[in-house]
């Protein structure tokens, strides 16, 4: 299993972070033990002193795949939850500030906490979908698949010509503006809609 991530995918959360915004996905791998499940707790590991959440929405693979098009992608995802890509900024900006690779600031075990996933119906509008993010009780990220700059199928078709997708892989598929810092006691919880699925403390 794989967790393939997409960042900048939300024009605005681009421009929060001083990037570009990008003409083509931004593609970047999580290996397998980055995975936290279950709503288990985070710890704040200890190399890091800025810690950001950003919240996402994760596509989960249902068949494999290599070269999909795009007109065919929605066969290959039939399940979605929300996630939180825990990124390390500090060292993220010392890394990118020196031109070198920066997995140790995203990729990090345990830093790709995923929510419960719920099936993709006819009924689901990918197209508009709502999602967000409490800290403490308060909200503190919200999106919409409407301001995605790569649809789902479109990120699908993209990975594909590089990565062939396999059953059980996870697609992050970018978070919105509003990422922010976690503290040792923080309660996150993230809800696609109205349903609660990943709910969860920083120790």
């Amino acid at each position: 299993m794989k967790i393939i991530c997409v960042g900048r995918n939300y024009a605005k959360h681009a421009e929060e972070l001083k990037n570009e915004v990008p003409s083509e996905p931004v593609i970047f791998m999580k290996p397998k033990n980055a995975l936290l499940q279950n709503n288990h707790p985070f710890y704040y590991p200890e190399f890091t002193d800025n810690l950001h959440y950003e919240c996402e929405l994760v596509l989960r693979i249902s068949k494999n795949g290599k070269h999909i098009q795009e007109r065919f992608a929605s066969k290959y995802y039939d399940s979605i939850s929300v996630g939180i890509d825990f990124t390390a900024r500090d060292l993220q900006e010392k890394q990118k500030s020196k031109g070198l690779p920066w997995e140790i600031a995203k990729s990090f075990d345990n830093s790709a906490v995923v929510g419960k996933f719920i099936p993709i119906t006819e009924e689901t509008d990918l197209k508009d979908l709502n999602f967000c993010l409490y800290k403490n009780k308060e909200i503190a990220q919200q999106g919409n698949t409407k301001d995605l700059l790569f649809t789902f199928d479109k990120l699908i078709a993209y990975i594909s010509r590089f990565f062939t997708l396999n059953i059980g892989d996870l697609v992050f598929t970018g978070t919105p503006e509003g990422v922010g810092p976690v503290e040792i006691g923080d309660s996150l919880e993230a809800f696609i809609e109205n349903d609660s699925l990943l709910e969860f403390m920083v120790k």
